[in-house]
Order: structure tokens, then C-alpha cells, then sequence
């Protein structure tokens, strides 16, 4: 049962994780800081790429955050974000193992062919 448990925490635990995710404000952020991965970027560049206010950046920075998709690092006065791979992995992974080992809904090459 213990099994079990912690597999609904887990499906609980991604669910928020695509639910904070599902906007296209957030959506766009994790592209950006994806493409600066591993260094990440500061508030201020973030603004500049993505065209929105410092209020609305931080309010979605917060919730990606909150779901652990987002690191966040202080160097002197500047907040450094950067997207966290490792719960990224996880997430994937979840999905990869679902679709493309247990039932094969979609071949694991045509995943790996997408990603190059």
C-alpha cells in the first residue's frame, strides 16, 4: 500500500507541477530560461525578452517556484533564475515511462528523434 501512496503523491506532486505550467506567460518563461540554462538570467533580462512588467514576472516566477520548476540564486544585489532540469527530469521521465515503456502508445525513437 505504501507503494501506492506514494505514487498518488507523485501523480498529486506533477499535476501541480503541469498545472503551473498550463500558461503561456509561464510557459514562455521556462522556454527562456531554458535557453540560458545552466546560468540562468536575471529579472531584468527576463523583462527585456519577454516584453512583460516586473509585477506579473514575479508573480509567475513565484508560482513556477512554489512547484520547484524554478531555482532562484543571489550573486551580490542581483536574483538569478534558472530552470530546475532535475524536476524537469522527473516530469518527463513520469510522462516517458507512461507512454513509451508501459504500453508503447508512442515508440521511445520517436521521442528520442524529436529531441535532436
Amino acid at each position: 500500500m505504501a507503494g501506492k501512496k506514494q505514487t498518488e503523491e507523485q501523480v498529486a506532486r506533477f499535476a501541480d507541477m503541469f498545472s503551473a505550467l498550463g500558461t503561456e506567460p509561464r510557459l514562455r518563461i521556462m522556454r527562456l530560461l531554458l535557453s540560458a540554462h545552466p546560468d540562468g538570467m536575471v529579472v531584468g533580462d527576463i523583462i527585456a525578452e519577454l516584453e512583460i512588467t516586473a509585477s506579473t514576472l514575479s508573480h509567475h516566477l513565484d508560482k513556477l517556484k512554489n512547484e520547484d520548476l524554478v531555482k532562484v540564486r543571489r550573486e551580490s544585489t542581483y536574483l538569478w533564475y534558472s530552470a530546475n532540469a532535475d524536476a524537469l527530469q522527473e516530469l518527463l521521465g513520469f510522462l516517458y515511462a507512461e507512454c513509451c515503456t508501459r504500453n508503447k502508445a508512442i515508440e521511445p525513437q520517436a521521442i528520442v528523434s524529436l529531441c535532436k
